[in-house]
């Protein structure tokens, strides 16, 4: 499928090999603080929010804004071996000489020695690092779109981070370390922090948003006993009006347990633009085990003002793509 790694833009070592998520970039950050600790957490009433819908308290922006940087969570051989920090290392090592030709990119480190073995990675590569800062925050692995900080607008204007509860995508990998980085990069950057632990469990890369009120998910990734046992989808919907300003809701099925995410929908359509869906045909989609009432239902979603997107089909590669390590 597409690949996506983090900024919200995400590698696993279980991510399912054939949802190569769309846009790959990974960045996230923790400290050892609880969240209970964090001196900016807002009170929210997150409990309330589960039980009955509310008015729009946050909006989300959609991707295509302008932002003033790039979060990237480094891989480390902390959690699961220098092996896999050196398979995939290479890919952050580009990211990074790309992204700062035009902005900021903060890279969170394991701990200083880290940062020091980073730094001497990236200039031996030739990456500047004048637009390059570090936090310190250990991490269990690299998916900060996912459980990493969701940067919003008060209806004052104002920027806050909202912190969603992350469970391993379901209990399937160890994550109390990532559970707390949106708290530990509130703390860092000192913007005030939302806590919806209590009210929901849900990763970056579940959900897509057009930046004009429209969400879009898979049940199976959301909806789903391994993060929110006994969540109807009508106090699911009340959540998220309230802290990502959405109010229309494109709910595909998924097929929970496919691969590790549940099928998140950012594996295989997103928005480009507040007008355009970035996908497949059908038969890829096919390919790719979507099922066909999903594809149905998403080559018909139309916006808040019931105008259809616009559609962008992009092809599968003509042969199998083989990574530097012979992982298929």
């Amino acid at each position: 499928m597409f690949c996506c790694f983090v900024y919200h833009l995400n590698f696993q070592p279980l991510c399912f090999p054939k949802f190569l998520p769309l846009v790959c970039f990974s960045f996230v950050f923790v400290v050892s603080c609880s969240k209970d600790e964090n001196p900016l957490i807002e009170t929210d009433n997150a409990t309330d929010q589960k039980l009955s819908a509310m008015a729009i308290t946050y909006t989300m922006p959609d991707e295509t804004q302008t932002h003033e940087g790039t979060w990237l969570q480094w891989p480390h051989q902390y959690q699961y071996g220098a092996t896999y920090r050196n398979r995939i290392e290479p890919t952050w090592i580009e990211m990074t000489r790309q992204l700062v030709q035009s902005e900021n990119v903060h890279i969170i480190a394991y701990n200083s020695a880290e940062r020091t073995r980073i730094t001497n990675v990236l200039t031996a590569a030739g990456v500047p690092l004048t637009n390059v800062n570090f936090k310190l925050f250990q991490t269990n692995d690299v998916w900060v779109r996912d459980n990493g900080p969701i940067f919003v607008r008060n209806n004052s204007g104002q920027l806050r981070i909202e912190d969603w509860g992350f469970n391993g995508w379901g209990n399937k990998t160890p994550y109390a370390k990532c559970n707390v980085i949106p708290a530990s990069v509130g703390n860092a950057i000192g913007m005030s922090v939302v806590n919806l632990n209590s009210a929901m469990k849900i990763e970056g890369g579940a959900y897509e948003i057009d930046g004009n009120g429209v969400f879009m998910a898979c049940k199976s990734s959301i909806l789903n006993s391994n993060r929110n046992p006994g969540m109807t989808k009508a106090q699911a919907e009340a959540i998220l009006t309230t802290n990502l300003g959405v109010t229309k809701f494109i709910w595909l099925n998924g097929v929970a347990g496919l691969e590790i995410t549940d099928m998140h929908i950012d594996g295989f359509a997103r928005f480009a633009n507040p007008n355009t869906i970035v996908t497949m045909n059908n038969t890829d989609l096919l390919y790719w085990e979507v099922p066909q009432a999903d594809i149905t239902k998403l080559y018909a979603a139309t916006k808040t003002d019931g105008t259809p997107y616009n559609f962008v089909y992009l092809p599968l590669t003509q042969n199998n793509v083989t990574t530097t390590w012979g992982f298929l």
